[in-house]
């Protein structure tokens, strides 16, 4: 039996949120957690119920607990926008926090964040081991969004906002996070949790920590380019561009153009679209014209609507 395209690249995306979501629970699991340095949004909510119960809720557990809901208010208010991605998203980032830290029945043994080099890093190189926390988890939720995923929380909040508000996403994140860290490093200070450093000084490393994981997931979605511009030759021109104006609500130019080889009258279609939006583009196109010639440019700079100005 013949696999779809569209299979394929669904398997693709799954494989891909799955490995981003590991990542994750490694960076937040391995190194953040005991360190006492706590993320924003969701996770950072459950690290927090973590804390204040004394460490007999397990991270995991206590983050898709939270998601629940806001996963509801999510289809609820926006449809389905939120729906299996972004269930399986937050769902195996929770899981696998709680297997990397030993906190699935039955493999109690693992307990990645008591490996002897991450205990000296804690000890005698902090700052080494925040890095390699923001890293992983820029990483890690860099590959669930490339490939169409989320892991819920914040995500939904912002999407929420931007619908009944207006507010921008990148507002919402900022907010979110600014209360989540700030409340966890109440937390810190008023359970006498930081021995070695001030919890104020833990919550100014938290502030820096989503700063760096916000540039690598920018790096990881967007690349190094500014934005990308796309010359498209195909057999079914119009069906490209129909394509191109509904999934990425982006628009398209046809060019007339003659190709010398066979010497036949086409249309050419040029668009172009963020950094982020580079892969939809391309399975968009493989979707409707698998023999589809397309070239990829990058951009320096766009001035118009739909696209920031460099900065």
């Amino acid at each position: 039996m013949k696999i779809s395209l569209k299979t394929k690249l669904a398997v693709r995306d799954y494989v891909a949120i799955s490995l981003g979501a590991f990542i994750m629970s490694l960076g937040v699991g391995v190194f953040l957690i005991d360190a006492k340095v706590v993320p924003g949004g969701v996770g950072g909510l459950a690290i927090t119920a973590h804390y204040l119960s004394d460490y007999k809720i397990p991270v995991g557990l206590a983050m898709w607990v939270f998601n629940i809901p806001l996963f509801l208010w999510g289809l609820k208010t926006i449809g389905g926008q939120f729906g299996l991605r972004t269930f399986v998203g937050f769902s195996l980032y929770a899981f696998f926090l709680d297997l990397v830290r030993g906190n699935i029945p039955g493999l109690g043994f693992i307990r990645w964040q008591d490996i002897y080099s991450v205990q000296d890093m804690h000890q005698h190189d902090f700052v080494l081991s925040i890095l390699c926390g923001a890293i992983l988890l820029g990483v890690g939720l860099g590959i669930v969004f490339k490939f169409r995923g989320t892991t819920g929380g914040s995500d939904i909040v912002a999407a929420v906002m931007q619908k009944k508000f207006g507010w921008k996403p990148g507002h919402s994140f900022m907010l979110i996070d600014f209360f989540v860290i700030s409340f966890a490093g109440l937390v810190i200070h008023y359970k006498g949790m930081s021995v070695d450093k001030p919890a104020l000084t833990l919550t100014l490393y938290a502030f820096t920590l989503v700063f760096i994981a916000s540039r690598i997931v920018d790096t990881i979605i967007e690349g190094f380019d500014y934005a990308k511009s796309a010359l498209i030759i195909s057999s079914k021109p119009q069906a490209v561009a129909d394509g191109i104006v509904q999934k990425l609500s982006r628009g398209a130019t046809a060019l007339h153009g003659r190709g010398l080889y066979t010497n036949t009258e086409r249309k050419i279609i040029y668009t172009v679209v963020t950094r982020k939006e580079i892969t939809l583009l391309i399975d968009t196109i493989k979707a409707i014209d698998p023999n589809a010639f397309v070239i990829i440019s990058n951009v320096h700079e766009v001035l118009g609507n739909g696209f920031r100005h460099r900065v």
